[in-house]
């Protein structure tokens, strides 16, 4: 028993997942499950990207929760995800530096008070919507294909279906030394004896399988057909799965075939096996047949990693296709039967995405509604696009990022007057006292005349005198509109889109149009503001870009740009 203070009895693990993020997912489901069958059970899982839950929440955790502070605290616990806050956390303040739980406080707050944790509905929500739909889910994830393959290969798949992903990952992760069993001819699966089969795959291996480009060497006794042959994907999948398999073997350990039997034949062994049947582990399975053969293996497996005693050797797949192939008939007659009925293979055609179908696929996990396809009932508001822009840039952002509109902080801006007042002080007239080294050299760069240093003693008397915060901001707008005046007749000027008397109009028709009071027109910063959107929206040519990014994250979306488009 462990000690008062220390972690409590457990059962842990850690899975390569590679690059099927569904599978993590699906083991995320299975802890879940775990905790609902026995509650009595807490159980935490994270990855190499740490509390990866919580990033799947992002959008709805609380301001409090942060990398920093967050481990030991997000547990399943009866089938349901609990968050345990900062101000429970024993002996500690409600602080953002307070230190994190340790597993048992944590499981002693999760035990006495668990109904206080529950994660909020929103976190929950995103969660399960990744794992919903398991059980049934995997199905859809799987791919059968045909592939011509050596007889070998196919009597191994036959009693081990699992070993085709460790051919798949060999093939897809070779190197060089990896292929020099693969410069000769196979020594394992020569490529004499092949025959045709149905292999199933998950998705992410069908297409590891299929998106790499490989040509065999003459010499593995390996050769294809022309693109054109009906048959091309099937013999193009069945050479690229035999070298997997011929690269596996070739790492194999040569450890003797007798090192698992000598694990499987002691008392130990002898006394799971016997414990098995009598919880009808085996469903009635007649002893010799392939579903009883298959359980079998899955509890050798499992017999080996957990319950046989340290310092047993651990089978790679090499050793474990070896082992497979000396005690499997193959029979290559029966073989040839069966492939001449095969079941037709699953469309691939899942492989292809379109920018459309990838648009959906985006918009939908986030949750958005699809705008609709009918051109007449789209209404693009633009006021409502230049109001979304002005609400983001008007929020806060950091090194950690910029928050939504949407955002559920809505606290108020404050306005400080005596900082504002020091502001203004230190942009608009400066003591001479107050000067760094910098100013000075720029002074001593130019050649102010005498009429110049007078006007700017004149200034300085003046600013030095005291001013309310009121004159302050009216001398500034003094500063404003008198560079109003002199940028109105410029090329920056004429690129805005001014109002004059209620009717928008564009500088740049010409100089005669506009006349003084032109020039001081106030800028229709909404009508600019979504004429440079709509421009930078333009020039991404349908790709993303900062605009859309920006405004899909808001919930607007802007049509596509049809001025370019049709027969030229």
């Amino acid at each position: 028993l462990p000690r008062p203070g220390e972690t409590p009895a457990h059962i842990g693990g850690t899975t390569l997942f590679g690059d099927n993020v569904e599978d993590e997912w699906f083991i995320v489901y299975l802890v879940r499950e775990i905790t609902r069958e026995f509650p009595g059970l807490a159980a935490r899982i994270d990855d190499n990207d740490g509390e990866f839950l919580l990033i799947e929440a992002a959008d709805f955790l609380p301001k409090w929760l942060n990398p920093e502070n967050s481990e030991n605290r997000v547990f399943f616990y009866k089938g349901e995800l609990h968050i345990i806050p900062l101000s429970e956390t024993p002996e500690q303040d409600c602080d953002l530096s307070a230190p994190c739980p340790t597993i048992p406080q944590a499981l002693a707050l999760l035990s006495s008070r668990s109904e206080e944790f529950l994660a909020a509905e929103p976190i929950r929500a995103a969660v399960n919507k990744r794992i919903d739909g398991y059980p049934e889910k995997i199905q859809a994830s799987l791919h059968r294909a045909r592939c011509f393959l050596p007889a070998g290969i196919v009597a191994v798949l036959r009693q081990r279906p699992s070993l085709v992903a460790a051919a798949v990952q060999a093939f897809y992760l070779r190197d060089p030394g990896d292929l020099r069993a693969c410069r000769r001819p196979f020594r394992t699966f020569p490529a004499e004896q092949r025959v045709m089969a149905l292999v199933t795959f998950t998705r992410c291996l069908y297409a590891q399988l299929v998106q790499q480009k490989f040509v065999p060497d003459r010499r593995s006794g390996y050769t294809l057909p022309a693109p054109s042959h009906p048959q091309y994907r099937a013999y193009e999948l069945g050479m690229k799965l035999a070298h997997g398999f011929e690269i596996l073997c070739s790492k194999s350990s040569k450890v003797a075939p007798d090192t698992k039997r000598n694990v499987l034949s002691g008392p130990l062994w002898e006394r799971f096996l016997r414990s098995l049947k009598e919880k009808d582990y085996f469903k009635g399975e007649m002893e010799g047949s392939a579903k009883y053969l298959e359980l079998l293996h899955m509890a050798e497996d499992h017999f080996q990693q957990s319950v046989a005693p340290e310092g047993s050797v651990e089978v790679s797949p090499g050793d474990e296709i070896l082992t497979l192939l000396q005690t499997t008939s193959i029979d290559l007659k029966e073989f040839e039967r069966e492939a001449a009925s095969l079941p037709p293979e699953d469309d691939d055609s899942w492989l292809d995405i379109t920018p459309d179908a990838l648009d959906q696929m985006l918009k939908e996990a986030r949750n958005e509604s699809l705008p609709s396809t009918n051109e007449e009932e789209q209404k693009y508001d633009l006021e409502t696009v230049a109001e979304s822009m002005k609400a983001f840039v008007s929020k806060v952002s950091s090194h950690e990022g910029a928050e939504m509109p949407w955002s559920s902080d809505e606290s108020h801006v404050t306005f400080d007057v005596d900082s504002f007042t020091k502001a203004l002080d230190r942009i608009l007239g400066a003591d001479s006292e107050e000067l760094d080294s910098d100013d000075l050299d720029e002074e001593e760069e130019f050649d102010f005349s005498d009429g110049d240093d007078e006007d700017l003693d004149a200034g300085n008397q003046r600013q030095d005198q005291k001013m309310s915060p009121e004159e302050l901001v009216g001398s500034l707008k003094s500063y404003m509109n008198e560079m109003d005046r002199e940028l109105a007749q410029t090329n920056v000027g004429k690129s805005f889109t001014t109002k004059k008397r209620g009717v928008t109009t564009s500088e740049s028709a010409g100089p005669d149009s506009g006349a003084e009071d032109a020039e001081l027109a106030p800028v229709d910063v909404d009508m600019n503001l979504v004429a440079n959107l709509l421009e930078s929206y333009s020039a991404q040519a349908g790709l993303a870009g900062p605009t859309s990014n920006i405004l899909q994250s808001m919930g607007v979306y802007l049509p596509e740009n049809t001025d370019h488009t049709g027969s030229s």
